[in-house]
């Protein structure tokens, strides 16, 4: 049992993950499911990473603000997440829109706390830490909580360095030699620079601890009054002209930036999940100190087989989960889900292979992610001609071709 001070800390946190967004980045893996319930590294679910992060750093008080399309997200919650005890004050709860006082859907990230504040008054948690539910990343949220307890703030955002050109399309901060923020601005042509390496730029996560009543005050007087109604936009910049507001500086014990991804995009997902799976991968879900959970359906252990010439089935460097089958086929640097079976002489490269697909013989599947329940013809090719692939699926900036869920393919137009 945690005792101390820490413990006292996380008790009186509650925690609070925003997961209702559409998700249209994303789509078509959006078309049925919240972007939180998207798929990733074989066997999760994206916010499986937001809550193993909540488990591993003992906050046990956790509501999941859902929205759109919730109905996949919330079976997952309920399959994979029941875990907690009522009677000893942990639970994990989704919280659709309430519309208490209001007939409208959540307008944005503040907006969705402002809804469910009835919840902060019912709970009385002396802080709050506000979460997205669509990133990958590991981080021990007790840590960023002492840090707020430390310097007497009013309200933490978690910040991570990127480049000059990568911050442009986040929320950005200009901080001192403390990391106290003294100007904070949304997607900036020119961002602020750090303050000691001036080629990087400290970069909003989308996480914030709050003092309730901070909270409370700042999301109350933003919904009387027309705005955007989220934290980066509007709450964080109000803020800093007038309470104390930190950075809590996401980095490892040499300084240097610590893994994570938004995953907003069909290229982002693609990438995160090429993170996975080389030599020596950059994200490592392996880690025993630090386990990553999720729900796991009953199935066989992944298998490979000879095929019919009597080739046997060859893997490198990718992650094949229980209940695949491998075929007299070649997977290289490649995610299969449960239930992929990959045929006979066929080649899948590159490629995030989601439940339940089928592989044809002989087919071809490069720098494609291919969502569940489709079934690729034998001798089908995906990824091999840009010009093909654009009239039958989405095919993103970088060239990675999305197939999505359920798909009927022919060999025809």
């Amino acid at each position: 049992m945690n005792r101390g001070p820490m413990a006292s800390i996380l008790r009186s946190t509650l925690t609070m993950v925003l997961a209702g967004g559409q998700g249209e980045r994303l789509h078509p893996l959006t078309r049925d499911r919240a972007k939180p319930a998207v798929p990733f590294g074989g066997i999760y679910r994206i916010i499986d990473f937001t809550l193993s992060n909540c488990l591993n750093s003992n906050l046990h008080r956790i509501y999941v603000l859902t929205q759109y399309k919730s109905d996949s997200l919330n079976k997952h919650l309920r399959l994979g997440w029941n875990i907690f005890h009522e009677e000893l004050d942990e639970f994990i709860v989704s919280v659709p829109p309430q519309f208490r006082g209001s007939a409208d859907w959540y307008k944005g990230t503040a907006d969705a706390i402002f809804q469910n504040v009835y919840t902060l008054q019912e709970e009385r948690p002396e802080r709050v830490l506000i979460l997205a539910g669509d990133h990958i990343y590991r981080m021990d949220y007790g840590e960023m909580l002492q840090f707020h307890e430390d310097n007497r703030a009013d309200l933490t955002v978690a910040a991570v360095e990127v480049d000059r050109v990568s911050a442009q399309g986040f929320g950005v901060m200009s901080v001192d030699r403390k990391y106290r923020i003294t100007d904070f601005a949304e997607k900036p042509a020119d961002p602020f620079p750090h303050p000691e390496r001036p080629h990087r730029v400290l970069v909003s996560m989308g996480i914030y601890v709050f003092d309730t009543a901070t909270l409370v005050r700042a999301i109350s007087a933003d919904a009387r009054k027309e705005s955007h109604h989220d934290f980066g936009k509007n709450i964080v910049p109000e803020l800093v002209q007038s309470h104390r507001v930190f950075a809590y500086p996401f980095e490892d014990e040499e300084g240097k930036p610590r893994y994570w991804r938004d995953v907003g995009t069909l290229d982002s997902l693609w990438e995160s999940n090429m993170d996975l799976v080389s030599s020596h991968p950059i994200f490592e879900l392996d880690r025993a100190d630090w386990p990553m959970r999720t729900y796991l359906e009953a199935l066989p252990p992944a298998r490979t087989v000879s095929g019919g010439g009597g080739d046997a089935g060859a893997v490198l460097d990718s992650m094949i989960s229980n209940g695949c089958v491998i075929n007299g086929s070649r997977v290289e640097r490649s995610i299969l889900s449960p239930n992929v079976r990959v045929e006979a002489g066929a080649t899948v490269s590159e490629s995030v292979v989601m439940d339940r697909v089928t592989i044809g013989r002989n087919a071809r599947v490069r720098r494609a992610i291919i969502d569940k329940g489709v079934h690729i013809p034998d001798g089908y090719e995906i990824g091999y001609d840009a010009a093909k692939d654009g009239k039958k699926f989405a095919v993103t900036s970088k060239g990675v071709v999305v197939v999505p869920k359920g798909m009927i393919l022919d060999h025809g137009v």
